[in-house]
Formats: structure tokens, sequence, C-alpha cells
């Protein structure tokens, strides 16, 4: 699949697809625009953690995690599970592994 052409030729429905596209995109850049969030995003490929293990891994504190989690909760990247009085996150889809992927080729695999 490529990227859409925009072209005067586009009947309404087309490009109101095309900006209902581009406005979860923007939503979904946002969530992942802080290193918080990103970083909470690559310990999740690896599997689920409670928000104690974030805390550890990230070394933040409770509150920061919790609220980077709330944000990629909002943007549907993360699941949340509760067990007793811990809370679990895991990645929602294979869409954040996807773009984690992408990233990870963007600016990690190739160096200058």
């Amino acid at each position: 699949m490529g990227l859409p052409v925009l072209h005067d030729d586009l009947t309404e429905k087309e490009l109101d697809a095309i900006v209902d596209k581009a406005t979860v995109a923007s939503g979904f850049l946002k969530a992942i625009s802080h290193e918080g969030r990103l970083m909470i995003l690559c310990h999740l490929v690896t599997g689920e953690k409670s928000v104690t293990e974030l805390e550890e891994l990230l070394s933040a504190r409770q509150a920061a995690v919790s609220q980077q989690l709330s944000r990629l909760r909002l943007e549907g990247l993360v699941v949340p599970r509760r067990d007793g009085k811990a809370i679990y996150y895991r990645l929602a889809d294979d869409r954040s592994r996807k773009m984690l992927e992408c990233v990870y080729e963007l600016f990690c695999r190739y160096e200058d």
C-alpha cells in the first residue's frame, strides 16, 4: 500500500477518509513523541510489565510513569490489566510493534 496521492479529482468521501487517517496518525505521532512514552513502548515489546517494573526500568517516579501510561492508553497503544493491587500493561496490538521497528530502522540501525 502506497502513500495517498492528493489530487483535484478526489471525491469528498475519499478526502474525508484521508483526513480521518491523518488525524489518527497525528494523534499516534504525538503520543510517541515523548521520550518516556517511547521508552515505555520499547520495554513493553518484550512483554507485559507492571507499573513498578516500568518505574525501575525507566528510573522514574510512579506518578510520571502513570501519567505517560495514561496518554498511551488514551491513544489505544497499551492495555492495562489489574491483578490485585498491581496494574500490568502490554502493547494493545501489532501497530505499536511495527512503529517501533520503523523508528529503529530510521534512527538506530543505520548510523551516519
